[in-house]
């Protein structure tokens, strides 16, 4: 998850004092209320998401994962496609490239069909995007709105940062969830935006992240979630947010043309890396292979961005939930979390939970030569050879050998780097979210997650990343036999452990670049 520079603030004030520019907001409009359409169960969604639900269980739902990027967007891309009554849409971050804009024509050709979409996005990655946002919003049945507005409408992120600072205490408030409702019966969450680096089409760097589709009661409370963020003070019509209202005809024309540099089709293997026929096939054929499992939902109320500090942001937060849920463990925990900066709370609960036995607490994260986030790092960096001390097993996703196990995609010449965020808990409970393992999701951002209480699940996940190649495709970390450093395990070809006292790669820069910068950032900026 891209964060916000936070670390230029200093030299951003300096520039706006001498540039003199600040945007405003036009003044708020009140926006209709609307909620999700419950008449749903003549649709085939509702149909098909049932079909293989238990007899006598109506408290269950059904869930299957999506570690594949193919798959995970054409399960998306199916769901609007067989959606015939609504299509609610809730997302960080859609980007006007190649994969954005053919999700985009998507929902354009849903709203066509006479299905209502309702598209709601976080504004911070919107700059450059009020043409097209105006010109979809132009459509019949589609309704668009934007989570708590910048200021500026400049076309670069750092400008628009840069002109919103006399905002600043508002604006590093965001919106992380991720979720796509259709005909409030089938959804898709987890981890990834929707953006070509997410779907294996970044040319440098593709993401690992995990998604998973639910049908079934889960799906409802989605729509009721959704309906809070939709309905609240933080969010506006996006025509109430851009100043410029261009003439309907004009704006579809725009938005049409833009559509020309959306990739026509996401190529898609036959089965994915669990052996499995895409969403999209077994919805043609009338069943889904899920999953049936009771679940809890986590979402935060959207004015958690509102509240007066950390410690009432918290509470009742996505994060306490799923701590709670860690602390509940009695055997061991794997946390999967890209960005992990524990802090003095998570560093308490780790203890209690090793007890002074190491493995229970098995984290995984990305390498300084995999993570888009070096400041982040460094601040993960801050608690790593404590972690160590006290038990916690820690493995780092390598750039150049991690995407090398093929069980998430075929990398091609680009790095792997990690953007799941997922957990284990006593090989029964899993789970998957938008959440990171940092003082912004906690008390800063909104968040959403799905706890799974499903032994199955885990076992498909445990499938997913064991086998041989598990250890060969990740850094294994330890403290030197002095314990005065931390080191990096690698298997050579032939098994034998490559021992790094360094972070791999050198990266000699990166490393300046946060020792100059890390003293400038605190912690609840990461």
């Amino acid at each position: 998850m891209p964060k916000l520079p936070g670390w230029r603030i200093a030299l951003s004030f300096l520039a706006v004092a001498s540039l003199g520019g600040c945007g405003t907001l036009p003044a708020p409009m009140p926006a209709p209320a609307s909620h999700a359409i419950t008449e749903v169960s003549g649709t085939r969604l509702a149909q098909v998401g049932a079909a293989g639900a238990p007899p006598g269980q109506p408290g269950l739902s059904g869930f299957r994962l999506l570690p594949q990027a193919e798959f995970a967007f054409d399960a998306r891309i199916a769901l609007i496609r067989q959606a015939q009554k609504s299509l609610d849409v809730q997302y960080y971050q859609i980007h006007s490239d190649e994969i954005g804009l053919l999700f985009l024509r998507e929902l354009r050709d849903a709203a066509a069909r006479g299905v209502r979409v309702r598209l709601l996005m976080d504004d911070l990655y919107t700059g450059g995007q009020d043409d097209l946002l105006l010109g979809l919003a132009a459509h019949a049945n589609v309704e668009l709105r934007l989570f708590n507005p910048l200021p500026s409408r400049a076309g670069s992120l750092a400008a628009r940062f840069l002109f919103s600072l006399h905002e600043f205490a508002r604006i590093n408030h965001r919106m992380h969830n991720k979720l796509l409702v259709a005909d409030n019966s089938c959804a898709v969450t987890g981890g990834r935006n929707i953006a070509s680096e997410y779907f294996m089409h970044g040319s440098a760097a593709n993401f690992i992240d995990m998604d998973v589709l639910s049908c079934g009661s889960v799906v409802r409370e989605m729509s009721q979630g959704f309906d809070r963020y939709w309905n609240s003070e933080q969010v506006r019509p996006v025509g109430n947010v851009v100043a410029r209202t261009p003439a309907p005809d004009a704006a579809r024309r725009h938005f049409d043309e833009a559509l020309r540099a959306a990739i026509p089709e996401l190529p898609l293997p036959s089965r994915d890396v669990m052996e499995r026929s895409s969403v999209g096939h077994q919805l043609e054929a009338g069943m889904l292979e899920l999953r049936w499992a009771p679940a809890q939902l986590y979402v935060d109320d959207p004015g958690k961005i509102v509240r007066g500090n950390d410690a009432e942001a918290f509470r009742g937060s996505v994060t306490e939930g799923t701590l709670r849920a860690f602390d509940s463990a009695r055997s061991d925990v794997t946390i999967v979390s890209p960005y992990f900066i524990p802090g003095q709370r998570g560093m308490e609960m780790m203890r209690r939970a090793t007890g002074g036995q190491p493995g229970r607490i098995f984290l995984v994260t990305n390498s300084l030569g995999a993570t888009d986030e070096p400041l982040a790092y460094a601040g993960y960096r801050r608690y790593r050879a404590e972690m160590l001390r006290i038990g916690v097993a820690i493995r780092e996703i390598g750039p150049g050998i991690t995407g090398k196990s093929g069980r998430f995609g075929d990398f091609g010449s680009s790095i792997s780097r990690l953007h799941a965020k997922l957990a284990v808990i006593d090989e029964r409970l899993l789970f998957i979210g938008s959440m990171n393992m940092d003082h912004r999701s906690a008390a800063v951002n909104t968040e959403a997650g799905l706890l799974i209480d499903s032994r199955e699940l885990v076992a498909d996940y445990n499938t997913l990343v064991s086998g041989p190649s598990r250890a060969s495709t990740v850094y294994r970390l330890r403290l030197s036999p002095d314990a005065s450093h931390v080191q990096w395990l690698e298997l050579d070809a032939d098994g034998n452990d490559i021992v790094h006292d360094d972070e791999p790669g050198g990266y000699f820069w990166l490393r300046f670049k946060n020792w100059l910068m890390l003293p400038w950032v605190g912690e609840e900026l990461l």
